[in-house]
């Protein structure tokens, strides 16, 4: 039976004791997001005063959780002279998960997919929440020039990487450098 003015049926009903409490409880996301927030603040200050030659990062407008980075490829290797823009999207967990990273760049690679997906085991099993930003973009430029064979993404490239020579032919048609 419905209880309506104070009344189930015939019979009083006595009032509930105090008024429900309205407190707003922040909840572990809105925590979350607050200690993430801080901790990209924070890596992006780092990584600005890093003064690092051949990456950057930098959210993307308004939106601290997605980034756009760069990297160059390293001096003596079949890279160099080359630029890879890469997009970062951190999760609400990060630093305990690790960001999704991908090439934007096409990117001739045995740990790169064709849509750009990476290899690493830092950005998988092995990532750590001691990692950061500039400790990925310089874990990927060094990929880069030590690919691991052994877990390619791209088997084509993969199988051309032993000879340097025809693989650098291949970087250099279809990545050569803007002259802006």
């Amino acid at each position: 039976m419905a209880t309506v003015n104070g009344y189930q049926g015939n019979t009083p009903v006595a009032a509930p004791t105090g008024t429900p409490s309205k407190q707003t409880v922040p909840t572990a996301k809105t925590v979350d997001t607050q200690s993430v927030l801080k901790r990209l603040q924070s890596e992006l200050m780092a990584l600005m005063m890093s003064g690092e030659s051949g990456i950057s990062a930098f959210p993307e407008e308004d939106n601290i959780f997605c980034w756009k980075g760069t990297i160059s490829g390293s001096k003596d290797t079949v890279f160099e002279g080359t630029e890879y823009k890469l997009s970062f999207s951190f999760p609400n967990d990060y630093p305990f998960k690790p960001p999704k990273v991908k090439f934007e760049t096409s990117c001739f690679h045995p740990n790169v997919d064709v849509y750009g997906n990476i290899c690493l085991d830092i950005l998988q099993d092995k990532w750590s929440s001691a990692y950061d930003v500039r400790t990925i973009l310089l874990s990927i430029q060094s990929l880069l020039g030590e690919p691991n064979i052994s877990s390619p993404l791209n088997t084509q490239a993969a199988q051309l990487w032993s000879n340097q020579e025809e693989y650098r032919k291949m970087v250099e048609k279809l990545y050569k450098p803007s002259s802006a």
